[in-house]
């Protein structure tokens, strides 16, 4: 997974491009495809977690969003 970028979108969810590999808890992965764009969520309102739904945006989400 060399070079993966992991993108802080404001006020909103964490933005990964592929190839990336997803474990879910009991081991299972889900692997994103190189290019492919997937957003986690951030806010905790998304109805298909780990996957933002864009209810952030609903729901008012505000973070900061800086890298320190």
């Amino acid at each position: 997974m060399a070079g993966v970028n992991i993108e802080v979108r404001e006020n909103g969810s964490l933005r990964f491009v592929g190839p990336i590999t997803i474990t879910d808890k009991d081991g299972k992965n889900y692997t994103v495809p190189e290019g492919k764009i997937v957003s986690f969520c951030r806010c905790g309102h998304s109805t298909n977690k780990p996957f933002c739904t864009g209810e952030h945006r609903a729901e008012g989400f505000e973070a900061d969003s800086s890298a320190y």
